[in-house]
């Protein structure tokens, strides 16, 4: 019986680090990490393995994660790959992992995964998470489900997936709509599937800044933002994705010299839009010519907007 090929991209993040006697960094390799999948896997798979990149997500740019999508894809079209498997982490993980969903085209599935704790702490859920992956990209039903993070057991679509602890196995999180399936037993579960946006794209626009509103607060720091004529303005509002009205006059020059701006909410759960009529409100914000983000978080508002500026 021939063996189920699978792309499997390491991009370094806690899933491979360990203490090197200056804290924890990215130490593990690829084949360090595969070596542990469970022996029903190993017979099971033909892994077709690669390292991008030994770095914490932190330290990812705008154009690694153009270089990794990039790889993504050339993987999926050129070898005769089942699904992909990407080790990642955790820090931008739900970026990355929306940005390949979002413009990654076609059926086989993109799983993405990473930890917690390093190998060498107590704990380490590494092995555990990647072997899930791997099953999730290995099952038939993962097929036209997109871009999913696997961790703690759980599956989740990258269009709702958060990092809502900074510690702890179980960080990840679909506020408001939960995991699309589980791993149990070495078995995978489905729950629901998504219907998933696909944007073609030429490049990523890495001109686009992210500014979070909170009560009380001036307009400084936007205004300075306007200034320098950024290409994209995404703004965290408050509840429905409102902002403070005296943040209008600077949303409207911005809009004015031609900058996009959207406005996403700060909430977890939720979507824009509201039916009031006061300043700052999102008819007052759509009649400047801003585009509310409907439900996305901050940081996807950013990714889509990176996407949709890189089309032009």
């Amino acid at each position: 019986m021939a063996k189920a090929k699978i792309a499997v991209i390491t991009t370094g993040g806690t899933i491979a680090m360990r203490d090197e006697g200056r804290g924890g960094v990215p130490a593990l390799g690829p084949d360090e990490l595969l070596a542990h999948l469970p022996p029903d896997l190993q017979e099971a798979t033909q892994l077709q393995v690669e390292a991008f990149s030994n770095l914490p997500s932190s330290h990812f740019t705008v154009a690694n994660l153009w270089q990794l999508r990039k790889a993504v894809q050339d993987r999926l079209e050129r070898l005769a790959v089942r699904g992909a498997v990407i080790t990642h982490g955790t820090d931008t993980l739900e970026e990355t992992a929306y940005l390949l969903d979002l413009t990654v085209p076609g059926e086989r599935p993109v799983v993405m995964t990473g930890a917690m704790y390093r190998a060498d702490e107590p704990g380490y859920e590494g092995f555990r998470n990647l072997a899930d992956a791997v099953r999730v990209a290995l099952d038939p039903e993962a097929r036209g489900r997109g871009t999913m993070i696997v961790m703690n057991g759980e599956i989740h679509a990258a269009r709702y997936a958060m990092k809502v602890k900074s510690h702890g196995p179980d960080a990840f999180a679909s506020p408001g709509c939960g995991p699309m399936g589980r791993i149990v037993d070495g078995k995978v579960h489905w729950h629901w599937r998504v219907e998933r946006e696909v944007l073609s794209v030429r490049e990523l626009e890495p001109d686009v800044h992210l500014i979070k509103a909170a009560v009380g607060m001036p307009d400084t720091l936007l205004r300075l933002l306007v200034q320098q004529r950024p290409r994209g303005i995404v703004i965290e509002g408050f509840g429905g994705g409102r902002v403070p009205p005296g943040w209008m006059s600077a949303i409207r020059e911005a809009v004015q010299q031609g900058t996009a701006v959207v406005v996403a909410s700060r909430c977890p759960i939720g979507y824009t839009g509201d039916e009031y009529g006061y300043a700052g409100a999102c008819r007052d914000l759509e009649a400047t010519g801003a585009v509310l983000a409907a439900g996305l978080s901050g940081v996807k508002a950013r990714i889509k907007l990176m996407v949709a500026l890189g089309k032009r």
